[in-house]
Order: C-alpha cells, then sequence, then structure tokens
C-alpha cells in the first residue's frame, strides 16, 4: 500500500489542528470532531496542550484516501516551537498549509511557506474558517498572491462567505472559464506548456497542475470550514489528486530519518522513524549516524527490540517498517532527533529556522533537587536539543535556550507534570554574539624563543565573515604535515575557545585559518597543541576586538486609529527601529524591527493599549551591533 507522509502547518489559531480532526473524521476514523477549546482532540495528547488549547509537540495520525495511507503529522502554530516544525519538515512528501479566512497572511504563514518552498516540499493551500464573520475571498487572494506567490489556482468559490452558511462551490475542469484561468496560470510555469497554449493545441490542465504541484511551480487553493466541514471534501481529493506519493524501494538496506523521541513511562525511548527504504523488523541490527559537533559524521550499533506502525488514527499495532511508512521503533538506546539509520545519506537537513535567541537561568524550588533537575533537562534535550541545557559559567546555574515566554511555561509544566520538579525562572535574556572586527594573525614556534612551553608549532588567522555565516574553520597547511589526532585537537579547540568571546558571549561570523604546522614526533601531544591555539586564539581575539551583537526581530503592527500614539511610545520605548507607517481612517499600521528581547513586553502591553483589537506579528530578523557598553554575559541588567 503506498504512504504519503502530509504536514498540515499554520500560524497559530488559523486551525490546522481543526482541520486535522475534520479529516480524520471525514476519513471514518473518528465518530465526532474534537475541539481544541475543549481539548477533546486526537494529536493534542499533552495535558498543557489541552489547558492552552495549541499544539506543542508534532503528532502522527494515520487515515486513508482509497488505496493511499496518509500519514497526517500536526505541527505546532506557535512560533515559541518551531524547532519542532523544523524536525518535521525533514520527513515530509507534501503539506496542506492553512489560512485564515479573517486574519489571513501571518508572520508564521510566511515563514513556513518560504521555507516548505526552500525545501521544495509540494504545498497545497486552504483557507479556513469562511464561516466567521470577517472572513475574506477575493481580497485575501490578492494578498496571498503579493505575500506567498502569485504561482496560485484557486479550486472553488465561496457563496454567502463570512456566515455560517457559507457554501464551497468547487470548479471543474471541464469547465471553460475554469480552464482558462488554469491555463493561463500554467502557461507560465511551464515553456512546452506555454507553447501548446499558444499553438491552440489540447490541453490536459489537470495532469499539468499536478505535474507543477508535486514540481513546487503551483499552489491550488482550497476553501472551506474545518468546523462546518465545508470544503474539506475538495481539499482530500486534492491531496489525493495533486500531492506526490514516493516510489518504494523494497530492496536494499533499511534507511531512514529519525524525527522525533519520545520516553515511554519506564524511561524507554521511543523512536520516529521515516524510512526511506527497506525495511525493520524487530530483533533487526541496525547502524545509526549523526553528525557530530564540527560536522564530522559519527556512527553507532544498536538492536530494535520492538516496531510499532501506524494503522488508523493514532493507534498502532506491530509489524515492520516498510518504505514511506512512519515507525516507532523501540530498543535505540542512543539514538538522537536528526539521526539517520542505515545510511548517513539520510541525516536530517538542518538550519532552516534560526536557533533560539533568548535564554533563562532555571533553578529548582527545592535545592536538594538540583541534581534531578540536570538529569531532567538533559532528558526534555533528547526531545529538542535547541533548549541546550548547560552550566551558565558566571552563576554556576543551569541555563536554557529559547524562544519564547509560551515555550518557558511549557518546560515548567514537563518538569512538574513529568519528573515532579518544582522550578524557577530569572527574567529570559537575549543571547547576544561577537563578532571580530578585523583580520588578526598570531604564530607560535617551537624553539628557545617560544612564547609557552608546549611542543607545538601553530599558525593561526582570524578573519570577519559576512553575518550569519557563523565559524568556518580551513586550513592552509597540508593535512598530513599533522596527525588526524593533532587535527583534530587544533580545530576543536577552536570551536571551543570561540564560545566565549571577549564579553562572555559567542563569537561568531568569523573564519579561522590554520597557516603553519609543527611538531616533534611523540614529545609533542594534542594538550600541547590544545593550549598553544588557546592562547593564540585569546591574543588574537584581543587584537581584533569583537563587536557585541543583539537580536532584532521584524515587526508589524496593525492598532485602532485612536490608540495610535500609545502604541508608538511603547514600540520607542522598546528600542523599535521604525521603517514604514501609515493610517487610514479607522486604522494604524507601523512596521520596523525591535530588539528580540523586547518583543514580550510589547505583546504584553498592546492588548490594554488597544482595547484588545491590536494585531502584532513578529520573527527573527538579524543581529545588530550594540550602542554604548557592550553587555558582558552573566552580568546583572
Amino acid at each position: 500500500m503506498p504512504f504519503l507522509n502530509l504536514g498540515i502547518l499554520a500560524h497559530v489559531d488559523a486551525g490546522k489542528t481543526s482541520l486535522t480532526e475534520r479529516l480524520l473524521y471525514d476519513a471514518g476514523i473518528i465518530d465526532r470532531v474534537g475541539s481544541v477549546d475543549s481539548g477533546s482532540t486526537q494529536t493534542d495528547s499533552m495535558d498543557l496542550e489541552r489547558r492552552r488549547g495549541i499544539t506543542i509537540q508534532s503528532a502522527v495520525v494515520a487515515f486513508r484516501l482509497g488505496d493511499l495511507t496518509v500519514n497526517l503529522i500536526d505541527t505546532p502554530g506557535h512560533t515559541d516551537f518551531v524547532a519542532e516544525v523544523e524536525r518535521a519538515l525533514r520527513v515530509l512528501d507534501g503539506a496542506v498549509l492553512v489560512v485564515s479566512a479573517v486574519e489571513g497572511v501571518q508572520a508564521q504563514t510566511r515563514v513556513l511557506f518560504r521555507t516548505l518552498e526552500r525545501l521544495g516540499v509540494p504545498t497545497l493551500l486552504f483557507v479556513n474558517k469562511i464561516d466567521r464573520r470577517g472572513a475574506r475571498e477575493a481580497e485575501l487572494l490578492a494578498d496571498l498572491a503579493e505575500l506567498l506567490s502569485p504561482r496560485l489556482l484557486p479550486m472553488a468559490t465561496v457563496e454567502r462567505i463570512g456566515s455560517g452558511e457559507a457554501e464551497v462551490v468547487p470548479f471543474a475542469f471541464g469547465d471553460n472559464a475554469f480552464e482558462e484561468r488554469a491555463a493561463e496560470m500554467l502557461a507560465e510555469g511551464s515553456d512546452e506548456f506555454l507553447a501548446a497554449y499558444l499553438d491552440d493545441a489540447p490541453l490536459d490542465c489537470e495532469a499539468e497542475l499536478a505535474a507543477q504541484v508535486r514540481s513546487g511551480a503551483a499552489h491550488p487553493v482550497y476553501f472551506g470550514s474545518a468546523i462546518t466541514g465545508a470544503g474539506a471534501a475538495a481539499l482530500a481529493e486534492g491531496i489525493q489528486r495533486f500531492l506526490p506519493v514516493p516510489e518504494a524501494e523494497d530492496s536494499g538496506d533499511a534507511v531512514g530519518t529519525v524525527f522525533k523521541v519520545e520516553h515511554a513511562d519506564a524511561g524507554q525511548k521511543i523512536t520516529y522513524l521515516r524510512m526511506r527504504s527497506g525495511s525493520i523488523a524487530p530483533r533487526d541490527q541496525v547502524t545509526g549516524y549523526r553528525r557530530g559537533d564540527r560536522g564530522t559524521v559519527e556512527s553507532f550499533e544498536g538492536k530494535v527490540t520492538a516496531v510499532e506502525v501506524f494503522d488508523t488514527g493514532t493507534a498502532t499495532v506491530p509489524g515492520t517498517a516498510v518504505p514511506g511508512s512512519i515507525a516507532k521503533l523501540k530498543g535505540l538506546a542512543d539514538i538522537r532527533i536528526g539521526d539517520a539509520i542505515g545510511s548517513p545519506e539520510a541525516l536530517a537537513r538542518g538550519g532552516f529556522f534560526t536557533p533560539p535567541t533568548l535564554e533563562t537561568v532555571v533553578r529548582p524550588a527545592d535545592p536538594d533537587d538540583r541534581i534531578p533537575l540536570n538529569r531532567a533537562l538533559l532528558s526534555l534535550a533528547e526531545r529538542d536539543p535547541l533548549v541546550d541545557p548547560h552550566l551558565d559559567e558566571l552563576s554556576e546555574e543551569i541555563a536554557v535556550r529559547l524562544y519564547g515566554e509560551v515555550q518557558k511555561e511549557v518546560v515548567a509544566s514537563l518538569l512538574d507534570e513529568e519528573f515532579g520538579i518544582a522550578v524557577e525562572f530569572e527574567e529570559t535574556r537575549a543571547i547576544h554574539v561577537e563578532r571580530p572586527q578585523q583580520v588578526s594573525e598570531a604564530l607560535h614556534e617551537m624553539g628557545p624563543w617560544q612564547q609557552t612551553p608546549h611542543l607545538a608549532t601553530v599558525g593561526l588567522r582570524l578573519e570577519p565573515g559576512e553575518p550569519g555565516s557563523g565559524v568556518g574553520y580551513e586550513l592552509e597547511v597540508e593535512r598530513g604535515s599533522l596527525t588526524r589526532a593533532l587535527h583534530n585537537a587544533i580545530e576543536e579547540t577552536v570551536h571551543e575557545v570561540l564560545r566565549r568571546g571577549l564579553y562572555g558571549w559567542g563569537v561568531t561570523d568569523c573564519r579561522v585559518v590554520l597557516t603553519a604546522t609543527g611538531y616533534i614526533g611523540r614529545a609533542s601531544t594534542a594538550g600541547d597543541f590544545r593550549e598553544v591555539v588557546k592562547y593564540l586564539l585569546d591574543v588574537m581575539l584581543k587584537e581584533s576586538g569583537t563587536v557585541v551583537c543583539e537580536p532584532f526581530n521584524s515587526f508589524s503592527a496593525e492598532f485602532p486609529a485612536g490608540s495610535g500614539q500609545a502604541v508608538l511610545k511603547v514600540l520607542g520605548e522598546a528600542r523599535s527601529d521604525i521603517k514604514g507607517q501609515f493610517s487610514t481612517d479607522t486604522a494604524g499600521f507601523v512596521s520596523g524591527f525591535v530588539p528580540t528581547e523586547a518583543v514580550h513586553g510589547i505583546e504584553r502591553r498592546l492588548p490594554s493599549l488597544s482595547e484588545g483589537l491590536a494585531v502584532f506579528t513578529t520573527e527573527f530578523a538579524e543581529y545588530r551591533p550594540v550602542y554604548g557598553t557592550p553587555p558582558r554575559r552573566g552580568e546583572p541588567r
């Protein structure tokens, strides 16, 4: 049986979990549509998800469309859980991007669509909530074309939009007017189709649309309401007709990608694996692969003790993981999110979204829970590695990285409910970075003139890099000039030292070049090279100097006309860099950039200034130099 791994993605509150419920109901998996508000949905299984009415962890449910088994992956919509979305994107064959007919294209909608395009994931759009007051059709389609892509084809129109009687009227390929609109759009995506169109040759618009959807060149737009069920059947038909079903590679080694890790009640790891080829059965011995800290590929062995495959809904049954399927494996104690099974080619691609730019110190309410807290945080990090629990070197307390305040609440809830540890957090602070200001070189040579007692010749050059380039390491010497162990010692130490710059923040956007090497047989040790590299980098950082930079988010705000002055005051107090501003008789609009650290405060204050009517959307944009005295990591603010 063929499989389709389908992602449902959206900005928070656009209705993607409700759409998941509707698809499951129409497929006969559930006998009633669950409600997000009442906590009765299939995919929101955590207590906190039900209380908050938001999706926090990706969840898999299965249903059938004809002879096609769809593994539907419901992903979080809140920006605080974008890392969970990234992991799901790695295993998708296609996606449905949900847009509210009322709120329209929002910040996370744009981020998700750009990412899906960059990854080449075939995507359908579903405009939800057509039964809500304020729902739009023509205006929203114009916004979709302007803000997402002009390569859109509406598959229906809506009668009585914005009312409880809203009804979807599908277009048919046999209709001449629709065929003409489809042909005009499709001709822009294919030279061959364009030539046939201009020659008045017979056209198969439906087949061409399927081809262009699968190549990422076109996006059908469906309308409907997950609550009333309007338009859901047409979307399900579009999923079957237009999204690609990967060819199964039954032969060959078992290959798959790990995109989620859970812990059973007894603490045993449960691995969620997207199978690429081959098969995995209980008692199979498998080879796993992961990327090390420096980008190298490491391997490990493991034995699978149990395999469960998704059957219907969230239920799983014992079986064999086959190509295209999603399976839950047990027995792989060393597995991590992003690992590959069977081949390093299946290693998860990453870096689609910016890593967390905020952090906070977390401490147990009971000081005796310090060690259990550390173990619990390491367990949570296996599910979300970007949380990155680490020792704050200055305060000597445990810190975690976050995308926002909601994620902080989730961490606290999980620690309390799963591990019985009550915690307190310090105020969230922005994670700054340091960038070298100029090129600097240093050389340590063995001999009576050497600066340290270590038997190692090392030459290094530190160069500023492009913003966003990270830390690069290159050789200007022959790799054979040192043993592999000594080369590894140098590179590892470079990355280790640059984690802490002159002001205590990580040094980034630079390149370190190894320009000279020398050693004396067995007399020179890896320890010698580590100490010399530390010494040279310390010298070069001081000579180059570093610029401390803080994270900034882009933002847009819409607010009632009468609240403009108060809103602008709040934005000004937050050090916003306003780039655009205009107003109408009823509303004001402003856009620009704001320090990431100030976003939560703005979101907290705007509702009271605008009678709850302000709309504030934001996403990470860039790092900018700090003006004035640079903050040192760990200093009181």
